[in-house]
């Protein structure tokens, strides 16, 4: 097998190249997002679902144990300090969220796109008296959600099963906020989704979206030749936005701020996945063999290292100013307008729950 800092300087190098081909060109980056823009309101809610469904969760949820942090949360993590383990990460990125997205009790909270959960139960956990609707296209993410909540004793969470390409909310113009962690990027026609989120969120109700983002460039995850590995088999159909890319979408829902995240927080959420993998590499081969076949499964345990080590690389890019500064994560809070001036939401009675010293978790926090 190549070693690792072969592979990453390799990947570096085709960063580089990426770099230079597509953006290179500064003064037309104007013109090119507004192209991407116009673009995107052509086509579909989604393309090719059912391929990166596949893609991410043919294999068995088991799998994403062996290199996931605890709460399963399959994006990227939050290292205040910078010397923490993965599981703490997770739980700082949390609490990021509940900040700015101003979550607290006594709310109707809408998650699009849960995934294994990892937020919705959090939050049905540390809010209680709030509600949870969690929306995922995964029967068995469904399935693996419901059980932990009965097994935590968790009474305040929905899960619904369903395609974005379809789905209306079922509590439209109820909700007081929508959460949406790393679903934007599966998306292509945020003009209809921004339309169904604005129908859906009470006057006054906020809409918290966490995204990876290219500073300048948004592109297409289109598997036009052989360097595009990763549309090929990780993210068929994906889009990477631009850093002010949904701004042009908001419409009736006004922009309130943005948070932007050094790339350097997902480097070392890929890097501590890739790790925690290697580690359990014993466990994780039968799994990988019965999925992908006796035959594929090396070359699926070396595919999914270097989907990480892409990742890690990728979002540790140097563009002279800094790692971490050309591919990064941002945060956008959004917020439907209040026609009666004199709604106003309550402030929250405590700051959320942030991991640290002398700090005490909240119970059912795992």
């Amino acid at each position: 097998m190549v070693p690792d800092f072969i592979l990453r300087r390799g990947i570096r190098y085709l960063l580089k190249t990426k770099c230079i081909k597509k953006f290179e060109n500064t003064e037309d980056e104007v013109n090119a997002e507004l192209k991407f823009v116009e673009d995107l309101r052509r086509r579909p809610v989604a393309e090719q679902t059912s391929a990166a469904n596949e893609q991410h969760y043919e294999v068995p949820t088991e799998f994403y144990h062996l290199c996931l942090g605890s709460n399963l949360k399959y994006s990227c993590c939050y290292y205040e300090r910078g010397n923490e383990t993965l599981d703490e990460a997770e739980l700082c990125m949390f609490s990021q969220y509940a900040r700015r997205a101003q979550l607290w009790n006594r709310l109707n909270i809408l998650e699009l796109g849960c995934g294994w959960g990892s937020l919705s139960l959090w939050m049905a956990a540390t809010f209680p008296n709030s509600k949870i609707t969690a929306v995922s296209n995964s029967k068995t993410q469904k399935e693996f959600i419901d059980a932990q909540a009965k097994e935590r004793g968790i009474k305040n969470l929905t899960v619904i099963t369903a395609d974005m390409v379809s789905f209306e909310a079922p509590e439209a113009g109820e909700y007081d906020r929508i959460v949406s962690i790393e679903m934007f990027e599966h998306m292509k026609n945020y003009d209809i989704l921004f339309e169904r989120c604005t129908k859906w969120l009470k006057p006054g109700g906020l809409m918290f979206i966490h995204i990876f983002v290219h500073r300048s460039r948004p592109y297409h995850f289109e598997a036009v030749d052989e360097d595009d590995w990763m549309s090929t088999h990780f993210f068929t159909g994906g889009t990477m936005p631009s850093d002010r890319l949904l701004c042009f979408f908001a419409k009736e829902l006004h922009f309130k701020t943005q948070w932007r995240l050094n790339g350097n927080h997902y480097y070392r959420t890929c890097n501590d996945w890739l790790k925690k993998l290697d580690s359990n590499y014993a466990k994780a081969e039968p799994i990988l063999e019965a999925t992908y076949g006796k035959e594929n499964k090396t070359k699926w345990y070396v595919y999914w290292r270097l989907f990480f080590l892409s990742c890690a690389e990728m979002f540790n890019y140097d563009n002279g100013n800094g790692r971490g500064n050309e591919w990064y994560v941002s945060h956008y809070l959004f917020q439907k307008p209040d026609p009666n001036p004199k709604s106003k939401y309550p402030a929250p009675p405590i700051d959320p729950y942030l991991p640290g010293p002398g700090r005490v978790r909240p119970p059912g926090v795992q």
